[in-house]
């Protein structure tokens, strides 16, 4: 194994960091949270004409650049470094592959050249606060329990008029308020043959009701999604089957999140060293009292042993094999010291609404809520593993 970077993937991550330096700064990143899209849709073209962002993972037929998983993981840590608002997590990662995965020819063709130039944004909406359980990141559900059904709530299909509609509610889907498609998992069958399928609705369908909610990360906007008998178009075939497909996802988001964190992780790293240099107290650096050392030293481990997770998760993904959790894990607990050490680096200041600091505080939980927690993630890892049947026999 060649643990080296190629000269394809290293010129992918310096334009990337060059592009977000220069319009995604705190200015503009706090000015792009506060508009209706909770993003910066300029930007976002940017990123899609001159980088092909959207497409970098999309085979090359649907107007994609035809790289892999890591190279997608690449680009999540360049735009975690930066805290960019971007559909990229919602459409890129959790959504364009399961197109890819169990579209028809038809709906491939029509949707993935345009999420591939970035005209088109889409979201995943699964009922309840269970992303990380649909994903098959904290749990393991072969009949789809988190989607909810018959009293249970979350969204019911049914056939009528030649075509599919859909009724419920869904909470947390990022990006939801503004994507243009978005992917519903919703139950159909009844109770006694309930099961979970992918429909495609337009984001102007008819009874369709979308409104952003207040999130704990400004930065990864979420909306509430109300369906009333909104028409919809069965993803794949009637015999395409969503569970396998959506746990297959979570290797690939889990890895591309890890690499998230971990560019979040060391920015902010970088942010505290630099500030402790500069803040005098006693005459002299904060920077160079010993204690300070020592706890800053700590999180560069924790970052750089995060980093190397981060990489080879998804290297790994790639090949088939399923890590992504622990990767995540590890990325989500280095972001979390990283940006406390941060806080508390900074004094005073770093405890204020004006600094950005808190921002990256606020991702580690926000993403901990949505995709976690750690010991969650770790204890799902260890029960697919079987850690703790072969250590009791």
């Amino acid at each position: 194994m060649d643990a080296r970077f190629t000269a394809e993937q290293d010129e992918i991550r310096r334009t990337l960091r060059e592009l977000l330096r220069k319009r995604c700064g705190p200015g503009e990143l706090r000015a792009a949270v506060d508009t209706p899209a909770g993003h910066d849709p300029a930007l976002w073209t940017a990123l899609a004409e001159q980088l092909g962002l959207p497409g970098l993972a999309l085979p090359e037929g649907y107007g994609g650049a035809g790289c892999s998983v890591t190279e997608l993981a690449l680009a999540c840590e360049e735009t975690g470094r930066a805290l960019a608002p971007s559909p990229l997590l919602a459409t890129a990662v959790l959504t364009a592959p399961l197109l890819l995965a169990l579209g028809t020819g038809a709906q491939r063709a029509d949707l993935l050249p345009r999420i591939a130039s970035g005209t088109l944004t889409a979201a995943l909406a699964v009922p309840g606060p269970a992303l990380a359980a649909a994903l098959g990141l904290t749990g393991h559900d072969p009949r789809g329990q988190w989607a909810g059904g018959g009293r249970a709530g979350g969204v019911q299909a049914r056939q009528a008029d030649g075509g599919w509609q859909l009724y419920g509610q869904v909470d947390q889907v990022l990006d939801g308020h503004s994507a243009q498609l978005l992917l519903v998992a919703a139950h159909t069958g009844g109770f006694a043959r309930s099961r979970v399928l992918l429909f495609l609705v337009r984001g102007d369908a008819a009874g369709l009701t979308r409104v952003r909610q207040t999130a704990l990360d400004a930065t990864r906007p979420q909306a509430r999604i109300e369906l009333r008998h909104v028409p919809a178009e069965l993803l794949g075939g009637g015999d395409a089957d969503a569970l396998p497909a959506l746990a297959r996802l979570g290797d690939t988001a889990a890895a591309c999140l890890a690499a998230e964190a971990v560019g979040a992780a060391g920015r902010v790293l970088e942010r505290t060293v630099e500030y402790v240099g500069q803040r005098e107290q006693f005459g002299r650096p904060v920077g160079s009292f010993q204690a300070v050392k020592h706890r800053l030293a700590d999180v560069y481990v924790q970052v750089q042993a995060a980093r190397s997770a981060a990489y080879y998760a998804a290297w790994a993904t790639a090949r088939g094999d399923r890590v992504g959790g622990l990767a995540l894990a590890q990325a989500l607990q280095a972001l979390r010291s990283a940006a406390a050490e941060g806080i508390q680096s900074h004094g005073g200041i770093g405890f204020t609404w004006e600094h950005e600091v808190h921002l990256y505080f606020k991702r580690a939980a926000g993403d901990e809520l949505l995709f976690g927690p750690a010991h969650r993630l770790r204890a799902h890892a260890a029960d697919v593993a079987h850690v703790f049947e072969e250590a009791g026999r």
